[in-house]
């Protein structure tokens, strides 16, 4: 196999992180464990990324249909956030930038604080933009989106006629960045989950049958192999 290198600087990749609770069950273990060991894979393919330079990545890490789950569960991934995919990673000494994508207000101050903090420091960084989707979901962003533009049209700002793709782009959580190439789900799985439902209309997407904890870089650059053997036509021949 062609070293990943070679085709994956550049590229923007999406990341759904699923199957961490079947993990979980397939050894007996509390939904938590998978949890944990979930966000540990996180951390080192998102250093992966960086290092093949990819020029962004999108991690769905917890949906806005994840409050359904269990208090126990929520909260118990809630303190992984943190601990994990804030506290545990090595952002400072990285020339890494941080993006929080997703509705943060219903999480903890505390949490809150963190993110706005790692966003700031990170700002000026001019390599990877690393993007973590936190009480995500893609409806609502393009509900966020339109009611922007809706303001600013009944302020006078612009007008309804003058709306376009580009201006619906700028007003989502992504605004400035590349959309994703590929989509990777790991799990099985076949559905896109509410996840990036405006900037994936031209990704491609990739299945992969290997649950999240088990995912290792070998499968990425599987992943990367399998996309750039792809035809992307963006509806031409």
């Amino acid at each position: 196999m062609t070293h990943p290198k070679e085709f994956a600087e550049g590229l923007s990749i999406g990341i759904i992180m699923d199957g961490n609770g079947r993990w979980a069950k397939n050894r007996g273990l509390p939904r938590t464990a998978g949890h944990k060991k979930g966000a540990e894979v996180f951390k080192d393919i998102a250093n992966y990324c960086d290092e093949l330079g990819v020029a962004s990545v999108y991690f769905y890490a917890f949906s806005t249909e994840n409050w359904k789950r269990p208090l126990e569960e929520v909260g118990a991934i809630m303190k992984l956030f943190a601990q994990y995919l804030i506290e545990g990673f090595d952002y400072k000494n990285r020339n890494i930038r941080i993006k929080f994508l997703g509705d943060r207000t219903a999480l903890d101050p505390k949490l809150q604080k963190m993110m706005n903090e790692l966003e700031g420091d990170s700002a000026c960084k001019t390599g990877m933009t690393l993007n973590i989707a936190i009480n995500y979901g893609g409806r609502p962003e393009i509900v966020r989106a339109a009611q922007q533009l809706a303001a600013k049209a009944a302020a006078g700002e612009i007008r309804p006629e003058d709306i376009n793709e580009q201006m619906m782009s700028d007003a989502m959580y992504t605004a400035g960045q590349k959309d994703p190439d590929f989509i990777l789900r790991p799990s099985g799985e076949k559905r896109l989950s509410n996840f990036m439902l405006w900037q994936a209309a031209y990704s491609e997407l990739v299945e992969m049958d290997v649950l999240w904890p088990d995912f290792t870089r070998a499968d990425l650059d599987t992943a990367i192999e399998e996309f750039n053997h792809r035809s992307r036509r963006f509806g031409g021949i």
